[in-house]
Order: structure tokens, then C-alpha cells, then sequence
């Protein structure tokens, strides 16, 4: 059987009489990146607060490692670690001594231990600068290393990219990915930065108003659907789409003065030498991709997004 980092069984969340999370379950396996999306009140942090114990269960189970947080709150905890937006360090005190205060509440965790989570988080150069003269990646990456000294076996990452710029996105990506390969974390990611989910995770799992809508793997939601939006540069182009009505069975539209059609892939070179041979000159043809927005906005509704 596959081995399980953390399992939800059938979590639910009651507020009042207002069903906040209803019935949410699914396993997180070692050594990947999960993607946990939903658009803004689907009940993301909710879900987040109840795995860690924050927030208490109203009905159903989290089990990490087996143990349950809800008979087993010690034993199962320890093997979490997480960071919720941006990390709260001391700004007076270097890196090294943040980590060093942290690491004296948790018994066992050696000076070693301490180089180590440095050195994989990319922070050795700045260790000993004081945190106050830090970029908002490096207090990222500061917060991560946190999180991982005492060798946790998922780390809960919510809105980790949150207000840093496009390298610092970039770095904490590359981190996350790192853990989950050479340390064979299971990592769970909460944002609402698509683009990064996509690039950085193996599977998504969708939420909306509190229920599990889809949980997918990112290679199968990006391989390309048999059906292909395509545009063709072709002039004239005002004849061309006459010509093209008459001859397929497909809407036709003129896009950015290019035609636009959908379908099948095997279908694009007919398409492309009917033009040809009716005297049209094709500059070229282009499939566009589906994105996990697209993905995404189809699921959820566009509407839902504030």
C-alpha cells in the first residue's frame, strides 16, 4: 500500500449552524508538493487551522502519521512544521541566533542540525546578519528553515510567496521543490498564485465553499485536451473565414486579425492545406495552451473570484 504523509477523513467544520468545511478527504504523500487552491472564503485557511490543530474538528479526522490530532494532538504534531505568511523572527538578532532561541524550546536539536537547514534553505552567507537587514525572501527562507528543524515529515506552507517579488518567488519555488526531492517532505502549498502552483506542484486539490471539487495531477491537468484552440495567420483573411465556413463544421471567427477555430489536433494540417491549395498565404498556426487558470476558472466559475 502507498505510504500516507497525512491523511483527511471526512473533515467538517460547523460554525454557529453554518457548515463551514464540508466532508473534506484526501491523502498527501511523502516527498510531494501539494497545491491546496480555492478562490478567496472557500475555506482554505479553515482547513489549514484544523491540520495543525489551531482550530478544532467538528467532525471527521486528520491523521499524520498515522497518528490522529484529534486523541493523538503531541505525538502527531511533532512531525509538522509550517509557516503561516510571513514568518516572525526577531529583527535585533542575526539569523543564526533566531534559529538557535527556536531550536532550545525543542529538545534534542544539535548546532549541526542548525548548519544544516541553513545550508538547504541557501542562507550560509547572511546567517550572521541580523534579521532587521533582511529581504522578504530571505525571512522566507529564514521562517523555513524554522520550520524544518526538528526534521518534520510535512511542512504547511500558506501563501509562502506572499509579497515578494518575482525572484524571491522564484528562490522559495526552487526551496519547496528541493525539500520535497532531497528530504522527501510531503509539502502543502495554499496560494492563489496559479502560475506558481503550476509550476511548482505534483498534484492540486480544488475547494470551493467548504467541499472538495477535484483533486488532480498537475502532469494530467496540463497534458493537452484532444481539442485545440487554434489561430492561423493567414491573409486575406476576411476570405479565408468565408471560405472556411463553407468548408468545415466548426465555428469560425476572425481573432486579432488571425483566424480562430477549435479542434482535434489531427485535424489542423487538412485545415492548413485547404487554405494553401485555395491560393490563401498561411504565415503561420498557433495551439494555444491551456493554462491551470483556465483549469481553474472552469471549475470554480469565473464569477467567484473577488
Amino acid at each position: 500500500m502507498e505510504q500516507v504523509a497525512m491523511q483527511l477523513q471526512n473533515l467538517k467544520k460547523t460554525i454557529g449552524n453554518k457548515e463551514i468545511i464540508k466532508g473534506l478527504s484526501f491523502d498527501i504523500r511523502p516527498g510531494e508538493v501539494f497545491g491546496f487552491l480555492g478562490p478567496n472564503g472557500a475555506g482554505k485557511t479553515t482547513t489549514i487551522r484544523m491540520m495543525v490543530g489551531l482550530m478544532g474538528i467538528t467532525e471527521g479526522d486528520v491523521l499524520i502519521q498515522g497518528k490522529s490530532i484529534k486523541s493523538d494532538f503531541k505525538q502527531a504534531i511533532r512531525n509538522v512544521g509550517g509557516i503561516v505568511e510571513n514568518p516572525e523572527m526577531y529583527p535585533f538578532m542575526s539569523g543564526w541566533k533566531n534559529l538557535q532561541h527556536y531550536a532550545r524550546m525543542i529538545p534534542e536539536i544539535q548546532e549541526e542540525r542548525i548548519q544544516e537547514v541553513v545550508s538547504l534553505v541557501g542562507l550560509d552567507k547572511a546567517i550572521k546578519e541580523k534579521v532587521g537587514r533582511y529581504s522578504l525572501g530571505m525571512r522566507q527562507r529564514l521562517g523555513i528553515a524554522q520550520a524544518l528543524l526538528h526534521r518534520p515529515t510535512i511542512l504547511i506552507l500558506d501563501e509562502p510567496t506572499n509579497g515578494l517579488d518575482p525572484s524571491g518567488i522564484r528562490e522559495i519555488r526552487k526551496y519547496i521543490r528541493r525539500l520535497a526531492e532531497e528530504e522527501n517532505v510531503a509539502v502543502i502549498v495554499s496560494s492563489h498564485l496559479l502560475s506558481e502552483i503550476e509550476l511548482m506542484c505534483d498534484r492540486i486539490g480544488i475547494i470551493k465553499n467548504g467541499e472538495l471539487i477535484a483533486i488532480e495531477t498537475m502532469k494530467d491537468t496540463m497534458q493537452d485536451s484532444k481539442v485545440k484552440d487554434v489561430l492561423i495567420e493567414v491573409t486575406p483573411v476576411e476570405q479565408a473565414e468565408a471560405f472556411l465556413k463553407e468548408q468545415l463544421e466548426i465555428p469560425v471567427k476572425v481573432e486579432d486579425n488571425m483566424i480562430a477555430i477549435s479542434t482535434e489536433k489531427s485535424e489542423i494540417p487538412g485545415v492548413v492545406k485547404k487554405l494553401v491549395s485555395n491560393e490563401f498565404q498561411v504565415f503561420g498556426v498557433y495551439v494555444q495552451k491551456s493554462t491551470l487558470e483556465d483549469k481553474f476558472l472552469d471549475l470554480i466559475g469565473e464569477n467567484t473570484i473577488e
